[in-house]
């Protein structure tokens, strides 16, 4: 496998993701920015916040399948979601565990979440974008 997360000593572990991914592949794909849009362009979830999140975590692993990628070979995710506050964080979780589960992955790699003012179009809460490596 061309990615290794790590948590190393006197950072500390967070559940969601892991803080370094030491990548060895040769090939590097980049994800643009997958917000909650169905295969028809409709927004999925409309002003719900884990749906929204479910659906982009989806897109990206679409986007991933299409390169031959999968989240375990993600070394990178930016969530940018609009208006954040931390109350929002279970909202936020529970989206990434319905995506995760229902792509059966585990893969936690790092993760910087971002507040936003606004995304693209105003029903749109959050959007989530990846670099992955591969071999």
């Amino acid at each position: 496998m061309a990615i290794t997360l790590l948590n190393p000593d006197g950072l500390p572990t967070i559940d969601v993701y892991h803080q370094v991914a030491v990548a060895t592949g040769s090939r590097t794909v980049h994800i643009a920015g997958q917000v909650s849009w169905d295969a028809d362009g409709a927004t999925v979830g409309a002003g719900d916040l884990g749906a929204q999140v479910e659906q982009c975590y989806l897109n990206v692993a679409t986007a991933l399948a299409g390169a031959g990628a999968t989240f375990d070979d993600v070394v990178k995710l930016n969530v940018h979601v609009v208006d954040w506050t931390p109350d929002l964080m279970p909202l936020l979780l529970e989206g990434i565990a319905r995506a995760t589960a229902r792509l059966g992955t585990t893969a936690t790699p790092p993760a910087t979440l971002l507040g936003v003012a606004a995304l693209d179009v105003p029903e749109h809460l959050v959007e989530v974008e990846a670099v992955a490596v591969l071999d």
